[in-house]
């Protein structure tokens, strides 16, 4: 191999060593980042990961509502109509929030199955619902309840 293309080599070598570890970087520092999506559902069934930044959507269950009359605590069931669980929150909610209405509310999943919000958005018009919700509400098949004789 002649000293120009062993040059050009060492060049080229170079270049994609150092793209494959700014990517890396990049990748990495994204990864952080991320708050995944999941149904009501999916957290019931041991899908989410507990611990971890999420997000959860659904209708606030109407009557599920109580406040704390002493501080900012609100807790409140969020459904997708098949699976329901509990989101609690310390903080003002939006002026839009009510009992069913979608919101979407991010935070993490405590070890009890309970969502600990630390941000709560909901809709903004009556006819919007975000694009997570309307498929989880969608795709969720509702329980039908059996009586029994």
């Amino acid at each position: 191999m002649t000293p120009k293309r062993q040059q050009r080599l060492t060049i080229a070598l170079g270049v994609v060593f150092g793209t494959a570890i700014i990517v890396g970087l990049v990748m990495y520092s994204l990864k952080q980042n991320i708050n995944l999506f999941y149904s009501t559902t999916q957290i019931v069934n041991g899908e989410a990961p507990t611990g971890a930044r999420i997000r959860v959507g659904g209708m606030v269950l109407k009557g599920s509502l109580v406040r704390d009359t002493k501080s900012l605590h609100v807790s409140f069931w969020v459904t997708d109509t098949a699976e329901k669980i509990q989101v609690d929150y310390t903080g003002i909610l939006p002026d839009l929030f009510k009992e069913g209405q979608g919101i979407i509310a991010q935070g993490k999943l405590d070890a009890q199955g309970i969502f600990q919000a630390d941000e709560v958005l909901a809709k903004h018009d009556e006819n919007y619902m975000p694009p997570e919700i309307a498929d989880s509400l969608k795709n969720a098949k509702p329980k039908t309840e059996q009586v029994q004789p």
